[in-house]
């Protein structure tokens, strides 16, 4: 085989690779694939409609990020959240979204970014007004990532990104349980008002209660349910 023959073979390899994490990863985090499944490599692949190497190299890779245990002739298992796991998450988000949202305040929100932010404010009491919490909970996962990717700080951003990943579960599984969620509504726009007058000290106030008082009633749901582990 030639170099551009195996340069070839090689990223088409790659490619699937990447496929199977990232529809794996999809399934895992939208709680298709809920904590405790188990299945073999072969039938991991089958599902996926792939062959094993790609699969075998992608659940590899979710074994690092901690949401699967991988053991050898028993395939994989997916590895559930403990609700102790979950306050150590939220702290952590608390704390590095509050500092994006100081970093964006102290910069100022041009105007292309305080339009983009109001139609997701738009969006979001459009989808609650219609009853339809899981395109609310789209707008809601994209406000705040769209805020930290607003700071600019790609260190901050891959942090924020890897540990909000590990809370999507818990959203998506207390998602029919919560109340309307018209508080969360409410603060969003506190928050970008402050943001608006640069008020950087306003904004992490905002940002850090609202994200706290999110834990506080996601955790509660949990517990109230018996669902200690995710």
């Amino acid at each position: 085989m030639d170099l551009m023959a195996m340069n070839t073979a090689s990223g088409a390899r790659r490619s699937q690779t990447r496929r199977a994490y990232d529809e794996l990863k999809r399934r895992i985090l939208d709680n298709e694939l809920p904590p405790g499944t188990q299945a073999l490599e072969q039938q991991t692949a089958e599902w996926l409609g792939m062959s094993r190497t790609p699969v075998r190299e992608a659940l590899i890779r979710l074994a690092q990020e901690g949401m699967v245990e991988v053991r050898p002739r028993h395939g994989m298992r997916v590895l559930p959240i403990a609700i102790a796991d979950l306050r150590e998450i939220y702290d952590l988000l608390a704390g590095l979204e509050a500092t994006a949202v100081d970093i964006l305040a102290r910069r100022g929100l041009n105007a292309v970014e305080a339009a983009e932010l109001e139609g997701l404010l738009t969006g979001m009491t459009a989808a609650l007004d219609a009853g339809d919490l899981a395109t609310w909970a789209e707008g809601d996962a994209r406000f705040h990532r769209r805020i930290v990717e607003m700071s600019g700080n790609q260190r901050l951003i891959m942090m924020v990104e890897t540990i909000r990943e590990q809370s999507h579960r818990a959203r998506m599984a207390t998602l029919q349980l919560r109340p309307k969620p018209v508080a969360s509504n409410e603060e969003h726009a506190a928050v970008v008002a402050a943001l608006r007058r640069r008020d950087g000290e306003a904004a992490v106030k905002l940002l850090r209660a609202h994200r706290l008082r999110s834990a506080r009633l996601l955790i509660d749901l949990l517990e109230h349910h018996g669902l200690n582990h995710l």
